[in-house]
């Protein structure tokens, strides 16, 4: 008896050690967003890959590199870049962006969704395989008009 509980602890401890842990919003329809949050959490994003960048830039002109802290600036950066590609797709593209169909009067306004969080996913893409920093100030850009359009204009805090 006592080798059958220690062997589903060990199972239950397994599955749970393996388990992805995802901290996206559910897709349960909870009917709980907070859009503004959203935003916000995009934002910081943006500017801690900036600073992951400036970071990597001045890390890699030094005599002597440190390459631990190197790395794990190059690390911060892309897991900064991810979490907006987690948030543009799970939140904002499966979830808040609801399909429109042509004809619609809101198929416009839903297109130019579309297309903004793309290019803010793609501008995050970028922002992983290089430190030009052409590619944040795109991401901000991008985040901008894509808040102006999904907030039709209404300040969004």
């Amino acid at each position: 008896m006592k080798s059958i509980q220690t062997i589903i602890t060990v199972f239950i401890f397994l599955i749970v050690a393996n388990s992805n842990t995802s901290f996206a919003h559910c897709q349960v329809p909870c009917g709980i967003y907070e859009d503004s949050l959203r935003i916000k959490l995009i934002e910081e994003h943006i500017t801690t890959i900036e600073k992951s960048m400036n970071q990597i830039t001045a890390l890699s002109a030094e005599k002597n590199i440190n390459y631990n802290q190197l790395v794990r600036w190059v690390n911060n950066k892309e897991l900064h870049a991810t979490k907006i590609q987690e948030i543009v797709s799970t939140y904002f593209l499966h979830q808040r962006i609801k399909v429109t169909e042509k004809g619609d009067a809101h198929y416009e306004a839903y297109l130019t969704n579309l297309r903004l969080l793309h290019e803010l996913s793609v501008y995050a893409m970028k922002s992983k395989q290089t430190t030009d920093l052409n590619h944040v100030g795109k991401m901000r850009e991008v985040l901008s008009q894509f808040t102006h359009n999904y907030f039709h204009g209404h300040y969004h805090d």
